[in-house]
């Protein structure tokens, strides 16, 4: 049993921080450290950011999206083409394809992906809200952008059978070579992936 090296307070900030994805119990230490060191220039603004972010941020209950609007700024943008959307694992996934700025579309995150192994089946993801917003119409295609794992490829399969039947093309992300990529350094998975989807030049 580790000894208590600070107070009750700072050690259940630790033990918090600890929590957060990427923070081990040394990153949480030197981040409570720093946080502590920077009372007034960062701790107090960022305990205020994190009280304003718990009153305020909503879970988009259209596509699932984290926002201080519902639904969000996404799904009420009138310049969105709202006749694609783009499904997506996790809001952070959402964010990265936004970074990216590659197409002006809608979006659906599904929170996660099928794994009978964790236990997560159909309904523990947002699946029934993306057949309920095709089913309304006016969707002309859906884009799997999953990740390329045996999960990702099992949901992206699971959510094309759903889609069997209603006028919607369904499509997904290419696989391959990455933009700058050199072949000595992909992976076998990776090569192959690139042979099989290759395109016209």
């Amino acid at each position: 049993m580790s000894k208590a090296i600070a107070g009750p307070e700072i050690e259940r900030l630790i033990q918090l921080l600890a929590r957060v994805p990427g923070l081990g119990p040394r990153s949480a230490r030197r981040a409570a450290l720093h946080l502590i060191k920077k009372k007034e220039q960062l701790f107090a603004p960022l305990s205020s950011a994190m009280a304003e972010a718990l009153e305020r941020v909503r879970i988009c209950s259209t596509c699932g999206n984290v926002d201080t609007s519902d639904p969000c700024t996404i799904c009420t943008d009138p310049r969105r083409d709202g006749a694609t959307i783009i499904v997506v694992e996790d809001v952070s996934d959402l964010w990265a394809l936004e970074r990216a700025g590659a197409m002006n579309a809608r979006y659906h995150v599904l929170g996660g992906t099928l794994s009978p192994l964790d236990g997560v089946g159909p309904d523990d993801l947002n699946i029934k809200g993306l057949v309920s917003r095709v089913a309304e119409g006016g969707v002309s295609e859906i884009i799997l952008a999953v990740n390329a794992t045996v999960e990702g490829q099992t949901t992206a399969h699971y959510i094309t059978d759903q889609m069997a039947g209603m006028d919607v093309k369904v499509t997904r992300l290419a696989h391959g070579v990455p933009v700058g990529g050199e072949l000595d350094y992909l992976d076998e998975g990776t090569l192959a992936a690139a042979l099989k989807s290759r395109t016209a030049f």
